[in-house]
C-alpha cells in the first residue's frame, strides 16, 4: 500500500512539529526549539535568537546566551554542507559524525591545495601550525584569532591566489573547528556579533563529545530530519545533509523509510508509523528570519514558497526574513532603520491574517527595541523594505 500525504498535510505537519502553531508549551526553551528544528542556523548569528522567538514568542536573548555559554546545553559548530549550526548538546556527537568530519576531510584537501599553489607550506607545515594554535589556545583558556596569531605568527601567513589573496588564520581555525579540536564561544559584541573569542573543545563541554561510527551517525541525522521535516524527497534530505546520493539512500534503507505519494508526483519518505494524517492546526502566522530552517530544510520548495523565490532569496540560494500564513510564504519582512518591523505582503491574504500579521510584526518591532538586525544575505525584498522611507503623519 502507497500513503499519499498531500500538501496540505504536510503544511500542517511543518505547523505543528517546527512549533510553529498552539500555544507555546509551559516550560519550553532554546534546546526545545533547537531539537524541534534538528539544527537552528548560525551563519548569521542573529538567525538562532530570531528563531527562537518566532516559537516561544518572547525576547529570550538572555536564554539562548545562558544555554549556549553558562549552561552549554547548545553548541555552536560547523555541521551539514558547512554550514554553521547550533545544536543540542547531545546531539553534536551525531552531526560531528554524520556530516561535519567529511566537511573537515574536505576542507583540509582545500587548504593544502590552497597552500601549495601560495607556495606557504605542506602538510607536515600545516600539522605543525595547527598543534601550535591548539597549544597556545589551551594556554590562554580563551582568545580571539588576533591574539592567536600573536602567539603563532604563521597564522598571518598570507595565501595569493588567483581567486585572491586570504590569511591562514580563518581556513585554520575552521579546520580545527571541523575536526571538534575548538568550539566558538561567547561572540565579542552583543547577540548579533560575528566576532568570538575560541576555546578548546574538551575544556568547554562539561563531558566528551560521543560520536557513533559515521554510518550510524548518518542514520541517526536522517532519522532526526525525517521526524521533523518528513516527509521529504530523498534530494531534500541529500541536500540538507550534503551527503552523496549513495549515503542518503543507505540511511533511508537503514531507517526502513517508507515511501509516500507526494502531490505534483513526487516521491517522499517518512519514519515507518508516521503517515497517519495529522490534525489542521487552524490559521496560523510567523516571521521568521532569514536562513530560519523551516525555510531552509528542502531543496524542493514550491509547496510553501509557491512563485516567490526572486524577492525573497538571494542568487546562491539563502532565504531572507519571510512571512508566513497557515503553512505557505505569503510575503517578507525587513526592519528599517528606525526599528519598526515592516511587512510586504506578495499575494492576496484574508483581512483577519493581514491583522494577525501586522500584530506579529508589532511584537518583534516591541522585543528587538533598539537593536537594528541587518541578514547577513540580502534580498531584494528586504532591500527595498530597508530603504523604503516610511512617510510622516
Amino acid at each position: 500500500m502507497t500513503f499519499h500525504i498531500d500538501t496540505g498535510q504536510r503544511r500542517a505537519r511543518l505547523a505543528w512539529r517546527h512549533g510553529l502553531a498552539g500555544p507555546v508549551p509551559p516550560g519550553k526553551g532554546p534546546e526545545d526549539v533547537a531539537a524541534d528544528l534538528v539544527a537552528l542556523h548560525a551563519t548569521d548569528p542573529a538567525t538562532v535568537h530570531l528563531s527562537v522567538a518566532a516559537r516561544l514568542h518572547a525576547p529570550l536573548v538572555a536564554n539562548v546566551e545562558e544555554a549556549l555559554y553558562e549552561r552549554r546545553t547548545l553548541l555552536r559548530m560547523l555541521g551539514m554542507r558547512r554550514t554553521m549550526f547550533v545544536v543540542p548538546v547531545g546531539f553534536a556527537g551525531v552531526v560531528q559524525a554524520g556530516a561535519t568530519r567529511a566537511v573537515a576531510t574536505e576542507q583540509r584537501k582545500h587548504l593544502l591545495r590552497h597552500l601549495a599553489q601560495a607556495g606557504a607550506g605542506d602538510a607536515a607545515w600545516l600539522a605543525e601550525v595547527e598543534e601550535s594554535t591548539y597549544e597556545a589556545l589551551r594556554r590562554r583558556g580563551s582568545a580571539t584569532a588576533a591574539q592567536l596569531a600573536a602567539d603563532e605568527p604563521r597564522l598571518r601567513t598570507l595565501m595569493v591566489l588567483p581567486q585572491g589573496s586570504q590569511y591562514v588564520t580563518s581556513r585554520l581555525l575552521l579546520l580545527l573547528a571541523a575536526d571538534g579540536r575548538i568550539v566558538r564561544g561567547r561572540p565579542l559584541g552583543s547577540w548579533i556579533s560575528t566576532q568570538y573569542a575560541w576555546s578548546c573543545l574538551p575544556d568547554w563541554l562539561p563531558e566528551p563529545m560521543r560520536e557513533p561510527e559515521p554510518a550510524t551517525a548518518r542514520t541517526e541525522l536522517a532519522r532526526a530530519w525525517l521526524a521533523r521535516y518528513g516527509p521529504g524527497t530523498a534530494a531534500d534530505l541529500k541536500w540538507w545533509t550534503g551527503w552523496t546520493m549513495t549515503q542518503t539512500r543507505a540511511a533511508l534503507r537503514a531507517l526502513e523509510a517508507v515511501e509516500v505519494a507526494l502531490d505534483g508526483g513526487e516521491t517522499g519518505y517518512v519514519l515507518p508509523g508516521d503517515a497517519d494524517p495529522v490534525e489542521d492546526p487552524g490559521p496560523w502566522v510567523a516571521l521568521l528570519p532569514g536562513l530560519d530552517p523551516t525555510v531552509m530544510g528542502f531543496q524542493s520548495r514550491h509547496w510553501y514558497l509557491g512563485p516567490h523565490a526572486p524577492e525573497l532569496f538571494d542568487r546562491t540560494g539563502n532565504t531572507g526574513p519571510t512571512v508566513w500564513a497557515g503553512g505557505r510564504i505569503v510575503g517578507g519582512w525587513a526592519q528599517r532603520s528606525t526599528g519598526e518591523v515592516a511587512v510586504e505582503l506578495l499575494e492576496e491574504v484574508p483581512a483577519a491574517t493581514r491583522r494577525a500579521i501586522a500584530s506579529a510584526a508589532g511584537e518583534l518591532s516591541g522585543w528587538l527595541g533598539g537593536v537594528r538586525v541587518t541578514p547577513r544575505f540580502r534580498t531584494p525584498l528586504e532591500r527595498r523594505l530597508t530603504e523604503t522611507v516610511t512617510p510622516a503623519g
